[in-house]
C-alpha cells in the first residue's frame, strides 16, 4: 500500500519550482494556480529571496500549489486507482484534500490563500515564533513547556516536538529543556497551532461554509489524532479547527503502519516528511518527488506496489 503524504510550511526553498515551470505543462499550471490565489506564485517559486517566500501568506498557497502541480503528474493515467491513502502535515492537508477529491483544485488553492492570510494576521498580533525540541524525554518537555507557557504545536516523531509561543519563553527553554533535548529555533512568524491562532479559526470558519466539500475518493487521515476520515464535510470542518491545536503526525505515521504501508511518496516540495518516514516508518521505502526528474521513480514504486 502506498501513500502519498504532503509536506507543510518551511519545506519552501528559493527556486524550488525552477525545474517544474521549465516544462510547459507545468509552468501553464503553476499560472492557473497563481491566478487563482491572486498571488504571483511563479515569481515566489523561482526567483522571490528566502525571507520573502517565508512569508506565512506567501509561503501556504505555494507549498499547496507545488503540491498540486506534482498530483496532476503522478495520479495521470488512472494511477490515482494504484494510491491506498493520502496523508497532509499541517497545511499539506489541503493539499491533501484535492488529493482525494475533497477540495477542487480551485477550492483548494482558495482555502488556502484564506489561511495563509489569516495566520499572518493572528501571528502579527502577539511576538511569537517556534522551535524544535529533538531528543529527551517527552513527559519532561511537556511538564517544562507548561510551566514556561509555551505550547506542544507538532509531535512530528522520532523525536521530535515542534513548539511555540512567546519568544521570551523560547528562548527560556533553551536553558529549561530536559537533559538530551536539543532546541533549534524555526524560521517561522508565530505560535501556529496553538491559541494564537484562534482568530484565524474564526475567519476561516466563514470561508469553509462557501466550500462544496465531496467525500473523499481515497482513504485520508488526519492530523488531529491519525484517524481516516470518511466524509468531505467532516474533514473539512478538521482543516479549520487544526490550524489552532496540535499536528499529529506521530499518529498518522502510526496509522499508516497499522494500515499496511508499502511505500511513501512525498510531493513537492519534497524531502521533510521523508526524512521523518525515515525514523518513524524505518525499512519502508520512500520517494522524494522534488522535481519532474523524481516523478519516474515515484511512479515506479506506485505502480511496483500494485502489480
Amino acid at each position: 500500500m502506498i501513500v502519498i503524504v504532503c509536506p507543510g510550511q518551511g519545506s519552501q526553498t528559493p527556486g524550488f519550482l525552477d525545474p517544474w515551470v521549465a516544462e510547459p505543462q507545468f509552468r501553464e499550471h503553476l499560472a492557473a494556480l497563481s491566478d487563482a490565489s491572486g498571488i504571483d506564485l511563479l515569481t515566489h517559486g523561482t526567483t522571490s529571496d528566502a525571507e520573502t517566500i517565508r512569508d506565512t501568506k506567501i509561503a501556504q498557497p505555494l507549498i499547496v500549489a507545488a503540491g498540486l502541480l506534482t498530483l496532476r503528474a503522478l495520479l495521470a493515467d488512472g494511477r490515482d486507482a494504484l494510491v491506498g491513502g493520502v496523508a497532509g502535515h499541517s497545511v499539506g492537508e489541503i493539499t491533501a484534500a484535492a488529493a482525494s477529491t475533497i477540495l477542487s483544485e480551485s477550492d483548494a488553492i482558495r482555502f488556502v490563500t484564506e489561511r495563509g492570510a489569516a495566520m499572518a494576521e493572528a501571528a502579527a498580533l502577539t511576538p511569537t515564533g517556534m522551535s524544535a525540541a529533538v531528543g529527551g524525554d517527552e513527559a519532561e518537555l511537556l511538564a517544562v513547556l507548561d510551566s514556561l507557557g509555551l505550547y506542544p504545536a507538532n509531535f512530528n516523531g522520532g523525536g521530535q516536538i515542534v513548539v511555540a509561543g512567546e519568544l521570551p519563553a523560547l528562548e527560556a527553554l533553551k536553558e529549561a529543556a530536559p537533559r538530551g533535548a536539543r532546541v533549534i529555533p524555526l524560521q517561522v512568524a508565530g505560535a501556529f497551532h496553538t491559541k494564537y491562532m484562534q482568530p484565524a479559526v474564526e475567519h476561516l470558519t466563514s470561508v469553509a461554509a462557501t466550500l462544496t466539500p465531496r467525500d473523499p475518493a481515497l482513504p485520508i487521515w488526519t492530523n488531529r489524532d491519525g484517524g481516516v476520515v470518511s466524509t468531505g464535510a467532516e474533514f473539512v470542518q478538521l482543516l479549520v479547527g487544526q490550524v489552532s491545536s496540535p499536528v499529529r503526525w506521530d499518529r498518522c505515521m502510526e496509522s499508516f503502519q497499522a494500515a499496511g504501508v508499502t511505500g511513501i511518496i512525498e510531493v513537492a516540495p519534497a524531502g521533510a516528511l521523508v526524512g521523518l518516514a525515515k525514523r518513524g516508518l524505518k525499512g519502508v521505502p520512500s520517494v522524494a518527488v522534488k522535481t519532474p526528474d523524481d516523478l519516474p521513480n515515484a511512479i515506479e514504486l506506485l505502480t511496483t506496489s500494485a502489480a
